[in-house]
């Protein structure tokens, strides 16, 4: 069911800052996004695409971010979560949710940086990692 790993998303206090480090020489050829504002979603975003997977720069857009809240606990940032390719999100949903996972928000899925529907999985369920699954 689940696909390949998409992308790792980290919370940072400073998206230009974060981006500059992955544009600098410490990734070399990495493409690095502009950042884009996200506002269903509380945060601006930067992706930095690697041969294999991305990774998903997180920066709160506003007080009431969910990454405002990982922000507090973890001032300098980290890993906020990791997102898995699934090739059909409502059937995605509707198996975790057989095998007893519980699902963030409404249920439902929404809309997510790529265009693409998400929906994320709580971390309690999963050894404290929160899973975002992205039909693909």
């Amino acid at each position: 069911m689940l696909g390949r790993l998409n992308h790792v998303a980290i919370a940072v206090p400073d998206i230009e800052a974060a981006a500059s480090v992955y544009r600098g020489t410490f990734v070399m050829g990495a493409k690095v996004s502009k950042a884009v504002p996200q506002p269903d979603h509380g945060v601006t975003t930067v992706f930095v695409e690697l041969a294999n997977t991305k990774i998903e720069l997180l920066e709160p857009l506003g007080d009431k971010s969910p990454i405002a809240n990982f922000l507090k606990k973890n001032p300098s940032g980290g890993i906020h979560h990791v997102c898995y390719e699934v090739e059909d999100i409502y059937a995605a949903r509707d198996q975790m949710v057989a095998q007893g996972a519980t699902i963030t928000g409404d249920g439902q899925p929404k809309m997510g940086a790529h265009g693409k529907p998400v929906i994320f999985l709580h971390p309690k369920d999963f050894n404290g990692t929160l899973i975002e699954l992205e039909q693909v």
